[in-house]
């Protein structure tokens, strides 16, 4: 008895130890990761009966719901009371860049082309981001800056080509056209939220409640809202409530409890781990060009952000 009562305290001890803030900060990153990296596949599923405006209708009001319950748990409603008229103006075409439109565009260029080659086009967004801070934020570029730019940019040319270089030949135009446009918007919306740096459980609710405005005007206008099944509600259930929701959560509280550069390095993870949702639950060969191509992309923005010693 007093034996396995020793190694109960043991183990105790152990749990307690894994559940300080700085151990936890690598639980909740590597959640953020496994959600963002099945938003693809997810996505993909959900787009071979839905159109990308229904989709993300019924995903941004699910989201919206989910982070305004984060927010009250979170203890940040008062939080909405500080904020100025101005401040939901910004806040709500900010919304329409990276929320909306990004994802209007995204679940766009994933009818297209295949999820892989969507995904990591998309995944240019950091370096993009990159760029627009220059531009607006008066941030110094260098020769590496540029560097990592032309180094990611290889990359999608890479995957792109399939490994055919040499008769080189772009399919699905507007697919690749819609996820740049995706990426490009994405940058610009994370230099803009870095710009006017808001509390980020309340702006990033407040974010996709705009963006379900958006949504919901869009669908009115070109759409219908379609009645659902059980199996797409699980989708929209899960895209809604854990990639747009709680991966979201995860990763701020990452970055609260742990340390910023080693949690920035971790979520590089998140497309390779994406092709991993991508060949398991669709069923999609990945090419070696996907993941060499991939490689140098995030070999470009690792380039972009390294700091000088």
């Amino acid at each position: 008895m007093r034996v396995v009562q020793g190694n109960y305290f043991k183990w105790a001890a152990s749990f307690f130890q894994l559940m300080k803030p700085a151990n936890l900060a690598y639980v909740y990153v590597g959640l953020a990761v496994l959600f963002w990296g099945s938003s693809a596949a997810v996505a993909k599923l959900l787009l071979a009966e839905l159109s990308n405006v229904q989709v993300f209708f019924y995903t941004s009001i699910i989201a919206t719901i989910t982070l305004f319950l984060l927010v009250v748990v979170q203890g940040k409603l008062a939080v909405l009371k500080q904020y100025r008229l101005r401040d939901y103006f910004t806040l709500a075409y900010t919304g329409f860049i990276g929320i909306f439109l990004y994802y209007i565009l995204l679940f766009g260029a994933l009818t297209y082309l295949p999820a892989q080659i969507a995904f990591i086009i998309n995944y240019l967004w950091p370096v993009l981001f990159v760029i627009f801070s220059i531009a607006l934020l008066n941030e110094r570029g260098t020769l590496r800056t540029f560097f990592g730019l032309l180094l990611s940019f290889v990359g999608v040319v890479v995957v792109l080509s399939k490994g055919s270089l040499g008769a080189f030949r772009l399919e699905a135009p507007a697919g690749i056209l819609l996820a740049l446009g995706a990426a490009i918007a994405g940058g610009l919306f994370f230099a803009l939220d870095k710009k006017h740096n808001y509390e980020r459980f309340t702006s990033t609710m407040l974010y996709f409640f705009f963006s379900s405005i958006y949504a919901t005007i869009t669908i009115l206008t070109v759409s219908t809202i379609p009645t659902i099944n059980a199996q797409q509600l699980v989708g929209l259930g899960w895209f809604g409530v854990f990639v747009s929701g709680l991966a979201f959560t995860f990763w701020f509280l990452a970055l609260k409890h742990g340390d910023t550069a080693k949690m920035s390095n971790i979520i590089f993870l998140t497309p390779f781990v994406s092709l991993l949702f991508i060949y398991f639950l669709l069923n999609e060969k990945i090419l070696l060009t996907s993941f060499f191509g991939l490689a140098l992309i995030i070999a470009g923005i690792i380039v972009q952000n390294r700091k000088k010693r």
